[in-house]
């Protein structure tokens, strides 16, 4: 009998991946395309998407290429993608409509303070279980219309279709299939997350014609035939590259988090099939949502600077010439000297959502050498892991026990230990590297039947390392009393015009 595979595409915010995975979720062959980053104006963030899906036809044949097989042996394609980049484009010719405004784009931060002052913000916040905030999608699709001369008369008679960039790849994908998940549409702000389907409330709140939104599926379920890039092959699944990274973790039972740790970091906690609201700063979010059974549900926290403040250490101190040499740098002190560094280049996100905020390091004296930085610009990853952590317990009511964690940055075992450290928890990493791909590829052959059922996926997980808490308690809260400290200096740094 013919072996036979499933392929995820893994549209990421610089490159766009094709990844084969074999039935023991191992890794086969992978193609990799980079596009282009737009940056019009400070705070705007922008992406071709037809470059997108141009890449996408040039890697799937290179990736069957490289693995060796043919478009018969792919039982499914499932899709990750970074989550509330904005797509426009026209029905009929299907040709975008303007550039893509990806996730980081901040230009919406005017719009999003008038619309909190609007009747009817708090039951659209009510509704979607999200704050209304630059970093969804529901505001930029607002803003386009608003800057597209005759786009919202367009968009009213229907001619005018809006996605996430799984619904413009599904749709190129099938030949005009116009669908998404509930993970990417619960982060919109127009989803109602009790019936998992768009709000009349709020669709007439952002004025939005329902004309151009998808028709909302589950994450895993058959959402048509590929004609293109992938002829013949049923595209089986669609989730949000965090909560493909929480599938591909295997973390189906209530407790169980994750925390991916890349340019940003990204903490998923399943809470189950009930939607937890946060009182600590945390998102609530669609985790899965698995053919007709109830969704389950996740509470998020983002940390918008981790990895990229070691980039920043790298290309803008130039106090080391590659990212791994962080590493080496800091394990030439003890400790970090009494210096802790902030990261809060363009504000803090979860859980304390302070636009205003901007970084600090604080604590400097003349003690402090470059090495003492450099545990301090691990520590900072781990202390906001920590901030996280402490909110997702007190919301959930469930104590965390192990954290799950991938991402490049899990390749250096201090921040790993430190981690492990200040959660007081063992810290895990998987096997199988490229967490988010590989849950795109179980959710799609989840919905084939190339997999039987989540335990069979649960059994191909395995423990590649483990780093278990060593520090003292007393100086575990002794430095989160100054990190904490050195949080409260970033705060209203930016004053109103």
């Amino acid at each position: 009998m013919t072996e036979r595979y499933v392929v995820a595409i893994d549209q990421g915010t610089t490159s766009t991946r094709c990844i084969v995975f074999d039935r023991r979720g191992q890794l086969v062959s992978l193609a990799q395309q980079e596009h282009k980053q737009f940056y019009p104006k400070p705070g705007w963030v922008e992406h071709d998407a037809a470059e997108i899906w141009r890449n996408v036809e040039r890697l799937a044949p290179q990736a069957l290429r490289r693995a060796g097989i043919t478009l018969d042996q792919v039982a499914a394609v499932g899709i990750a993608n970074q989550r509330e980049t904005t797509v426009l484009w026209d029905r009929r010719t299907g040709a975008p409509i303007g550039r893509a405004l990806v996730w980081q784009d901040t230009r919406t931060d005017s719009l999003v303070n008038r619309l909190l002052t609007r009747p009817g913000a708090d039951v659209v916040q009510q509704r979607a279980a999200l704050p209304l905030s630059t970093y969804f999608a529901g505001p930029r699709l607002r803003w386009m219309l608003d800057h597209t001369p005759g786009l919202q008369e367009r968009a009213e008679r229907g001619e005018v279709l809006f996605g996430t960039m799984e619904t413009w790849l599904i749709w190129n994908l099938t030949g005009g299939l116009h669908v998404t998940d509930v993970t990417n549409a619960s982060r919109t702000n127009l989803l109602d997350v009790h019936t998992l389907d768009w709000s009349p409330e709020s669709l007439r709140f952002f004025g939005i014609p329902r004309a151009m939104l998808p028709e909302v599926r589950p994450s895993v379920a058959v959402f048509g035939t590929a004609a293109a890039a992938f002829p013949g092959v049923r595209i089986g699944a669609a989730l949000g590259d965090q909560q493909a990274a929480l599938f591909g973790q295997t973390c189906f039972i209530p407790g169980e988090a994750k925390c991916t740790y890349g340019t940003g970091s990204f903490l998923l906690l399943n809470t189950g099939t009930e939607l937890v609201r946060s009182d600590n700063g945390l998102l609530s979010t669609v985790a899965y949502q698995v053919g007709g059974a109830p969704a389950h549900f996740a509470l998020e926290g983002s940390i918008a600077i981790t990895g990229s403040l070691v980039q920043w250490f790298r290309d803008q101190l130039e106090l080391i010439a590659s990212a791994p040499e962080i590493e080496t740098l800091a394990r030439t002190v003890a400790d970090n000297g009494g210096c802790y560094i902030v990261p809060a280049f363009s504000g803090l996100y979860a859980p304390h959502w302070r636009s205003e905020a901007r970084g600090v390091i604080v604590g400097l004296t003349s003690y402090i050498t470059k090495g003492h930085l450099a545990r301090a610009v691990l520590e900072a990853t781990a202390w906001q892991t920590r901030e996280v952590v402490d909110a997702m317990n007190a919301d959930s009511g469930l104590t965390l026990r192990t954290l799950k964690v991938d991402g490049g940055m899990t390749a250096d075992n201090l921040l790993m230990q430190s981690v492990a450290d200040v959660l007081d928890v063992p810290v895990v990493r998987p096997l199988a590297a490229e967490t988010v791909s590989l849950g795109a590829a179980y959710a799609a052959g989840l919905a084939v039947g190339y997999w039987p059922d989540l335990e069979d996926l649960r059994r191909n997980w395995h423990r590649a390392g483990q780093w278990l808490p060593a520090m003292d308690p007393a100086r575990r809260e002794t430095e989160y009393g100054n990190w904490r400290r050195a949080v409260e200096r970033t705060f209203d740094w930016i004053q109103p015009a």
